[in-house]
């Protein structure tokens, strides 16, 4: 299995890329960073809670005090008011 710091090398890189700069500008680009980040988030998610049906976060603050985030499009809990740059990813961590 791919070690969590080479996808992130990849993901990264591709990103960089003319070509799939040009196709994150369309909506089945912007799906297909996301299923990519899905994968990324697969191979290195720390949650401490996974997200149960249900689930209703008032804000990041409360998601993240619940060890619940981030949250990905699709998920229980997830809401747009939440995904700050609709990435398909709430409260994702600090940078």
């Amino acid at each position: 299995m791919a070690d969590i710091r080479q996808i992130a090398i990849f993901v990264g890189g591709a990103v960089l890329t003319g070509g799939v700069v040009g196709m994150v500008t369309t909506p089945n680009g912007r799906a297909a960073m996301v299923d990519a980040g899905q994968t990324l988030r697969a191979a290195s998610d720390m949650r401490e809670r996974a997200p149960q049906a249900g689930d209703y976060w008032a804000g990041c603050n409360d998601a993240r005090a619940a060890g619940t985030a981030p949250i990905y499009r699709g998920e229980p809990g997830y809401r747009k008011e939440m995904d700050g740059d609709s990435d398909g990813i709430a409260c994702e961590p600090y940078r």
